[in-house]
């Protein structure tokens, strides 16, 4: 007769029968007897320059083409000399062998102070993430960016035109690998830059209701030479009008959004570009405006609608390993926004990005170096551009340690 799992069930010589709830566990425990690691991990990190123009101070040691000045001397006069550690980083990720695949957790959290904690030094969530084998929930990166196409730069926002958000979500991972699968239920609403969903909806006197979760999906093919992968996204919108009165400008509107992405090899370098296109995605975005601006609808009981602003995202990056002593990483980001016709004169339409820098690497885990960054702000409709130029120089110290194994 074939033995039952819960035979024999045994703890330092003493066997007894257990609760029929821990008979169910067993398996699993057994499983996982021996192998678990945890691993500490994070960096240091020292950010100082100097900027020649002039931007949001809430945002004083990022390049964000949207906190660019609007106007003339929006914030002031040009020519700050800027410093900080707010990339530093913690974190600490788990992985234990069970009956139903691995179990990995990972939770992270670094100094750099977005939405109600702009321009501070303080703890900021990014990942709080579980998986179970093909199974995962918490937050961490969304399906439709792909993180890879992020250069080794030090500018710490990044290229504006990317996809780039890490939201709250659960995810299905039927392929797993160099080539993978993932279908997830987003969070929906929320921002890149812990801004309020209000923010994201150019209508005054509405609120945003978010009905259904964002539903987005990836699929990457791995090969020798890099990947490609294709990522989409589709999402609903609904705004009330909140003022008692005779008109009515409550709405709604679907966002949606494919994202094409690759990382090439080739030599020494590896090319990282993406193109990302949709309407009313612009959370989604690494730096960008409103996802729904308004427009006419000739109805006097409506006078006003939303509609789902289309964008167009463009990244371009080389890095390049010389030796294990140097690096370099330029490219050029952008991105575009088709803006309503209401939305105002001066409100962003267009940003640009380019960075460049040489890194060097005297002994492991220590990394230091110049760059220099250029972005760029269009109004959609006044005319009126503003720019800015850095010279920024990063220093930073990795640690990692990983407890457990066999």
């Amino acid at each position: 007769m074939k033995r039952s799992p819960f035979d024999n069930l045994c703890w330092k010589g003493v066997c007894a029968a257990l609760p029929a709830a821990a008979l169910l566990a067993t398996p699993v425990l057994a499983a996982e007897d021996g192998g678990s690691t945890m691993e500490i991990y994070g960096f240091a990190m020292l950010d100082t320059g100097y900027q020649t123009k002039q931007n949001d101070p809430d945002w004083y040691d990022v390049l964000r083409p949207t906190k660019l000045p609007s106007f003339e001397d929006q914030y002031g006069v040009d020519g700050h000399w800027f410093a900080g550690v707010r990339q530093s980083r913690f974190g600490v990720k788990t992985s234990t062998p069970t009956a139903m695949g691995e179990l990995k957790t990972q939770f992270e959290f670094e100094l750099f102070g977005t939405g109600v904690d702009a321009g501070q030094t303080t703890l900021r969530l990014r990942h709080a993430y579980g998986e179970l084998g093909a199974w995962g929930a918490g937050q961490t990166w969304s399906p439709f960016m792909d993180i890879d196409v992020f250069p080794n730069t030090v500018e710490y926002w990044g290229p504006n035109g990317m996809a780039f958000y890490r939201n709250v979500q659960v995810r299905w991972m039927p392929i797993k690998g160099d080539t993978r699968l993932t279908v997830a239920l987003e969070r929906p609403g929320a921002s890149a830059d812990g801004g309020d969903a209000a923010d994201f909806i150019a209508l005054n006197g509405v609120t945003p209701r978010f009905p259904l979760p964002d539903l987005s999906a990836e699929y990457r093919m791995g090969r020798d030479w890099g990947y490609v992968e294709i990522a989409g996204i589709v999402r609903y919108m609904e705004w009330k009008d909140t003022v008692a009165n005779a008109q009515d400008l409550s709405g709604d509107a679907m966002g949606w959004g494919l994202n094409l992405s690759t990382n090439y090899k080739l030599g020494k370098s590896v090319i990282r570009a993406a193109v990302v296109y949709g309407e009313g995605i612009q959370n989604y975005m690494n730096d960008a405006t409103v996802d729904v601006g308004p427009v006419a609808t000739g109805n006097p009981a409506a006078p006003i609608d939303g509609k789902a602003v289309p964008m167009l995202g463009v990244t371009f990056f080389v890095d390049t390993n010389w030796n294990e002593r140097m690096s370099t990483s330029i490219g050029y980001s952008m991105l575009d926004n088709d803006n309503t016709a209401l939305q105002a004169a001066n409100s962003f339409e267009k940003g640009e990005y380019a960075v460049a820098n040489v890194m060097f690497y005297p002994v492991k885990n220590v990394m230091f170096g110049p760059e220099i960054q250029w972005g760029k702000r269009h109004n959609a409709r006044d005319g009126f551009t503003s720019d800015d130029l850095r010279i920024q120089f990063s220093a930073k110290y990795n640690f990692s340690h990983t407890f457990g194994g066999n």
